[in-house]
């Protein structure tokens, strides 16, 4: 409830946006369209509607008889799944792939953006919402900030358009590696708690760990496969998930995910005992003690019930991830009110927090950010945060 207050006030305030960086970057988007457009075309050896999944199902499986993954009611599917599945079987691939990345970005974020922003404040009011996602996590609509892809530069570019009003700057301060730092201490899970109190590059240290090489020796392949495990245990991934992350065999998976648990005993016997409190109980608590509800547990269908594994697991990592970034919103807009400062929070992605600091004032406001948000709750790892500031989200980037 006290959150409420925070979310309205940035709502009210609202983020300044760069109309005429907008305005450029939709027009390239524009060029970038028309130039893969032209490329299909000649690839596929006639025009067609790009956007027409039956259209494209023709020239993709009959036209240049690609092998067809599945198949719809209505003919062949040609979603995302499926043109991952054929990458590298035709150089068209690819550029559809593209095409409906552009497509998206200009149509929700460059369009979409230029339209929503207020006429009477030059900015972008979104609205945050604490009730939808069931891991208690915030989201936002209208724009939704938390889906603008950062993987691509493309994405990334979106971010110069986010800026800092005259005199002011914007300083980004995001949380380093919450999830894991939070199974860590849900688990008691000694080796990882040591790791991240010596500051060590958690993958690269669970890759030691978990293939038994020491740090200098671990591969690129070996730290990547780490991560994708690390991650994949606070989501609950399958070996058949891993797989498929990895591009390796299910049976390999397999030995990574058992090799991990076998290493770290403890995140087990965590990933054990809250299935089964689950089970008894019918949901399962963050760290704060927000329930969610997970009936899928009781299921007889296994698919159904091992989502609700997945879910079981997941739900008190992420979810305490999120209580501890709504303690950290709350108290960094108590001290801004109370300091009578003219710096304001303005935005929260994920596990990041965004300010709109005043020159004379971001000192200050980088270190109230780090007390804050590295106090929000008493754990057995240091809640470390990344500092950075720039005149736009791009540069603290």
């Amino acid at each position: 409830i006290p959150l409420i207050t925070v979310l309205s006030d940035m709502e009210y305030i609202g983020v300044a946006i760069d109309k005429k960086e907008l305005e450029n970057q939709k027009i390239d988007f524009a060029n970038h369209i028309q130039r893969l457009e032209s490329e299909i075309y000649e690839l596929a050896g006639e025009k067609f509607n790009i956007n027409s999944p039956k259209q494209l199902g023709v020239i993709l499986f009959e036209k240049l008889n690609l092998p067809p993954v599945k198949k719809t009611k209505t003919g062949y599917s040609t979603d995302a799944s499926v043109l991952e599945e054929l990458s590298d079987k035709h150089d068209i691939i690819e550029k559809i792939i593209s095409y409906r990345q552009y497509t998206k970005l200009q149509s929700t974020y460059v369009e979409g953006l230029l339209n929503i922003i207020n006429p009477n404040t030059a900015r972008i009011h979104s609205s945050f919402n604490q009730t939808i996602a069931a891991t208690g996590r915030i989201s936002s609509t209208e724009p939704n900030l938390q889906n603008i892809p950062v993987r691509l530069e493309i994405g990334r570019n979106l971010r110069k358009a986010f800026i800092a009003k005259q005199g002011c700057v914007l300083v980004d301060s995001d949380y380093s590696q919450i999830e894991l730092r939070v199974l860590a201490h849900i688990s008691d899970e000694e080796a990882l708690i040591q790791a991240f109190s010596k500051d060590a590059d958690i993958h690269t240290q669970t890759a030691s760990e978990v293939f038994a090489v020491d740090i200098a020796d671990v591969t690129k392949e070996q730290r990547s496969a780490a991560k994708a495990v690390n991650f994949g245990i606070v989501y609950g991934i399958s070996d058949f998930g891993l797989s498929n992350n990895l591009g390796i065999t299910k049976k390999k998976a397999g030995q990574y995910i058992k090799t991990y648990l076998d290493r770290y005993k403890n995140i087990e016997k965590y990933m054990q005992d809250i299935i089964r409190f689950g089970e008894e109980h019918g949901y399962v608590t963050t760290i704060l003690g927000r329930r969610r509800n997970i009936p899928q547990l009781k299921q007889k269908n296994i698919m159904i019930k091992n989502l609700g594994k997945r879910l079981a697991m997941n739900t008190p990592i992420q979810g305490s991830a999120a209580d501890i970034i709504k303690i950290a919103m709350e108290r960094v807009s108590n001290r801004l009110k109370k300091e009578n400062l003219k710096s304001k929070l303005i935005l929260q992605v994920h596990d990041e927090l965004i300010i709109e600091a005043t020159e004379d004032e971001k000192d200050y406001i980088k270190e109230l950010l780090r007390q804050e948000m590295s106090s929000a709750y008493d754990m057995k790892v240091e809640l470390k945060v990344d500092i950075n500031v720039g005149n736009s989200w791009f540069d603290t980037k």
